[in-house]
């Protein structure tokens, strides 16, 4: 599906456009994450932005599992993905940054989305509903209910 971003952003004399020097996308290492990409590129080539790329990771460890090497091996995984997006990105000739932070992802994004070069956060939402929402919880409605940067969500098809 093809978005008209346009519609939906400010006129330029309205400065949104040239009011953020980077845009903030939080990923979680899936497809349906990735979907926003297309979007950010359209909107930073727009404004002149760069991105930054982030990736939040937990590892969840099980008795008898050493907690310091699970975080380590699921920073590194995440490096690499990271790693991976970024040559893709820059070879498109974008400015791109990337980051791995460890803990909860509404909590980390919001922190990281703090620094004063941040001026957007374009994100993937899954689109879950009813039950899974409630069991799962909305990553993207955190960060949308306490974000105080603006924000362009992108529903998962």
């Amino acid at each position: 599906m093809e978005y008209n971003l346009s519609e939906y952003l400010p006129r330029e004399e309205e400065t949104l456009m040239g009011s953020f020097q980077k845009i903030l996308v939080p990923l979680d290492g899936s497809e349906c994450a990735e979907n926003i990409l297309s979007s950010v590129e359209k909107l930073a080539t727009d404004s002149k932005a760069g991105i930054a790329l982030l990736r939040v990771v937990y590892a969840h460890v099980f008795p008898g599992v050493d907690a310091a090497e699970a975080e380590v091996k699921v920073v590194r995984e995440a490096e690499e993905y990271l790693r991976k997006l970024e040559e893709r990105l820059k070879a498109k000739g974008f400015k791109v940054d990337t980051h791995v932070r460890y803990g909860n992802d509404a909590e980390e994004i919001l922190d990281h989305a703090g620094q004063k070069d941040i001026g957007l956060i374009a994100m993937s939402t899954h689109g879950r509903g009813g039950v899974k929402r409630f069991l799962l919880g909305s990553v993207a409605e955190k960060v949308l209910r306490h974000s105080p940067k603006p924000i362009f969500l992108v529903r998962c098809t």
